[in-house]
């Protein structure tokens, strides 16, 4: 397994998103910006907020959610970044909140910034760090998802948010090194390694 060269947190630009659920990847990125000692500075070129720590980049597209893949596709083009380099933080409806899971390629469960990005880089071969935010229904609620994403967490889901948050930067030894299998066991006690894309 390769160690990322590129980590980037999904999220919509915009105070008034900041504090909602479809906005965890953009706040997993700013912890481990702040452990790295990375600024987080706009870069027109790569259509976001992006710093550099040695050989690795963090990127916070500033595209809105759905065109995520333009910020993904112009760094990993313009730095030669594989797509088994690069690992996407994001909101996972199909995960409780504050669940983790790790996994390489895959489908994109109808995440319209997984969906840019796959077709960006045409491929569905890139790392994914799922960050449960869980689905209304199965939290007993009205909402639409499209507004449920929208809006922020509900206090009762605020703490096992946060702590999947701490769990995540306690596992990021192992992330930098591309130990894949190594953090998800860390995160969440799985007896098996993430599941690799099948390249056939």
């Amino acid at each position: 397994m390769l160690a990322p060269r590129l980590i980037v947190g999904l999220g919509n630009p915009g105070p008034e998103y900041e504090a909602t659920r479809h906005n965890v990847g953009f706040w997993l990125v700013d912890r481990i910006a702040a452990e790295l000692r990375v600024e987080l500075a706009v870069q027109s070129k790569f259509y976001g907020k992006a710093g550099r720590c040695g050989e690795l980049w963090l990127l916070q597209p500033t595209t809105f959610m759905n065109r995520s893949g333009q910020a993904v596709a112009a760094l990993a083009n313009f730095y030669k970044i594989t797509p088994d380099e690069i690992l996407v933080i994001h909101d996972e409806l199909d995960l409780a909140p504050g669940a983790i899971r790790v996994k390489q390629g895959g489908g994109t469960g109808g995440h319209n910034g997984l969906k840019d990005i796959q077709a960006k880089l045409g491929t569905p071969n890139f790392w994914r760090l799922r960050l449960g935010i869980g689905h209304p229904r199965t939290l007993g609620l009205a909402q639409q998802v499209a507004d449920f994403v929208l809006h922020q967490p509900r206090k009762e889901e605020v703490p096992a948010i946060d702590e999947a948050l701490h769990r995540c930067q306690l596992a990021l030894p192992r992330f930098l090194a591309g130990d894949y299998a190594s953090a998800q066991q860390q995160l969440h006690g799985a007896s098996h390694p993430p599941k690799a894309a099948s390249r056939d």
